[in-house]
């Protein structure tokens, strides 16, 4: 356990790395209730610490060791005794409950796709990648912040992790990775239309998210605009003109938060 003042510094840290590495997810955070961020924030480090890890090094062995420090480290605070020292463990441990630590074991181990160039198996590994990625994020975010159904959760953070690999894609290209099993435009349109039938079953149960664990959601303000933008044009994918001007963006946000409505 942390000292108010060793947490409250870690939380800053957890704060500035997420506006640095994920500036989509601080702004989300910060449009969460205060009480909220104290959660949010460790969980959005680890997790730009963890998806980071396999692009720092063209080293698999060294990859594969930053990801293993991370498992270690969850495994840790699963485990409810000692937790090592550092700005985003520390913080993290404060928050999140072992047997929820448990389960971030899965999203640091799928990771491994990232050290490596091979394509995706089959749409079930496609599929459980944004599931084991997005998917735990967004659900450990919510059941660390209160009451909520699993199952809509992942439905709902499987269309907005879809929409965020899409305008991954670029990217992922330039640094000869193979992101999709179909990259023809009726293959990605089918894809953008599946996240889209995700979300609006969600969103059908959405009274199955408490208040408080909504906030989490707010993380994925951006999905369905994304999607439609797929399904409309799938050349956007290839060419980055996926997503909304940043005032539009903003101002999608303050509303969703506002209303309360994801």
């Amino acid at each position: 356990m942390t000292g108010q003042d060793g947490f409250a510094e870690d939380l800053t840290a957890c704060a500035a790395l997420v506006q640095r590495g994920d500036p989509d997810r601080f702004m989300a955070a910060m449009a969460a209730p205060v009480a909220a961020r104290r959660v949010l924030f460790p969980i959005y480090a680890m997790n730009v610490e963890v998806a980071r890890a396999p692009w720092v090094t063209q080293e698999a062995m060294i990859a594969e060791m930053r990801l293993q420090w991370w498992r270690d480290a969850v495994a840790e605070i699963a485990a409810g005794g000692l937790v090592r020292r550092h700005e985003v463990v520390t913080p993290l441990a404060e928050v999140l409950r072992p047997d929820l630590a448990a389960q971030a074991d899965e999203m640091i181990a799928v990771r491994r796709w990232d050290i490596y160039r091979d394509p995706f198996e089959d749409s079930d590994h496609f599929e459980r990648y944004i599931e084991q990625t997005a998917g735990t994020l967004m659900w450990l975010a919510a059941r660390m912040l209160g009451a909520a159904e699993e199952e809509v959760v992942r439905d709902f953070a499987f269309a907005s992790g879809l929409a965020n690999w899409f305008r991954a894609i670029p990217e992922l290209e330039v640094l000869r990775r193979v992101p999709l099993l179909d990259g023809t435009p009726d293959g990605v349109r089918a894809l953008a239309r599946h996240g889209l039938a995700r979300l609006a079953r969600a969103r059908a149960r959405r009274r199955e998210i408490g208040k408080d664990a909504g906030a989490a959601l707010l993380a994925g303000w951006q999905g369905e605009t994304i999607l439609r933008q797929v399904v409309e044009s799938p050349a956007r994918v290839a060419e980055g003109r996926l997503g909304a001007s940043e005032a539009r963006k903003r101002l999608g946000l303050m509303w969703q938060a506002a209303a309360g409505r994801w």
